[in-house]
């Protein structure tokens, strides 16, 4: 296996995109031949998988992209993607309102979203106070920052996209035997950066293998190949957004500055504001960790 250094990391991030390229195109190839051609593109619509599907097809015009229609993504995506030749769709089995009743909203993080969940549904004293004092090893906590919110009057779990998006993903390979190819990059969080640091883009060691071949990538190569090579793209990003996953997840939403994607979305698609802020309650989670939506 690779061994690969933070360093490593940061010096391939800081490479021209033409070498980015090459360098992806080998990584794709490994993987393709790796598993005799049995691999998918993730195709969530956004900027990243466009790009990564127009990498992979390059090299391999007939591997299928597939796109979990969770119900959650902007219209605007949906449009986009039913421009796209190969495209499987798939669809979970529960939807976003059947997932915050029985588990919980998606807030803050997936992390302390996690470990919320955790402390608050445990029968185990040893995991509850883990996550409430962590280990000599690491963290492994809630935040103090976020630690008021086990008494939220709200439940809070992480399983949002394992149920929505993961598992339908999880059942097509089971039926296909294929393995996926992702387009997440590295600098989107720590939790990333750690996991390309141990795996590198191939996976191949992992119990569920997977291939990330843009992880060195950072947002400014992704617009700079869609321009070098017009690929056309979700209209949603000249909207002002530059976050197009599920609408109404609120995973980060506590950082953004200015106007938050919620604000955004009342002026821009009022019918899912009304619909996520007062009948699927957002309003009293946003209100509870003193987030605006107006």
């Amino acid at each position: 296996m690779e061994k690969i250094t933070l360093q490593t990391l940061r010096q391939r991030q800081a490479m021209p995109l033409e070498l980015k390229e090459r360098f992806t195109e080998t990584r794709i190839r490994q993987w393709h031949e790796f598993f005799q051609g049995k691999v998918y593109v993730s195709f969530s619509g956004g900027k990243d998988s466009t790009v990564l599907l127009h990498q992979v097809r390059k090299i391999y015009p007939d591997v299928p992209a597939i796109f979990s229609d969770t119900g959650l993504e902007y219209p605007e995506i949906r449009e986009f993607v039913k421009t796209i030749q190969g495209v499987v769709w798939v669809k979970p089995k529960m939807t976003f309102r059947q997932v915050i009743e029985k588990y919980g909203y998606p807030i803050i993080s997936k992390t302390q979203s996690q470990y919320l969940y955790e402390c608050r549904n445990t029968n185990s004293e040893k995991l509850r106070n883990l996550r409430l004092n962590g280990s000599y090893k690491g963290n492994f906590k809630i935040s103090e920052k976020w630690k008021f919110l086990i008494d939220a009057p709200f439940k809070i779990s992480n399983t949002c996209c394992d149920i929505l998006k993961k598992f339908p993903m999880k059942q097509y390979e089971k039926e296909t035997n294929r393995k996926p190819i992702i387009g997440i990059m590295a600098g989107e969080s720590f939790r990333r950066e750690t996991n390309y640091m141990k795996y590198g883009c191939n996976a191949f060691d992992k119990n569920n293998p997977n291939s990330m071949p843009l992880s060195f990538w950072t947002e400014k190569d992704v617009w700079e190949y869609i321009k070098k090579y017009s690929i056309p793209y979700s209209k949603i990003y000249d909207m002002g957004y530059t976050r197009t996953g599920c609408m109404f997840c609120m995973f980060g939403v506590h950082l953004e500055k200015g106007e938050n994607r919620f604000q955004r979305m009342k002026k821009t698609h009022p019918k899912q504001w009304d619909y996520c802020i007062n009948k699927l309650g957002l309003k009293k989670c946003l209100d509870f960790i003193k987030v605006k939506y107006e």
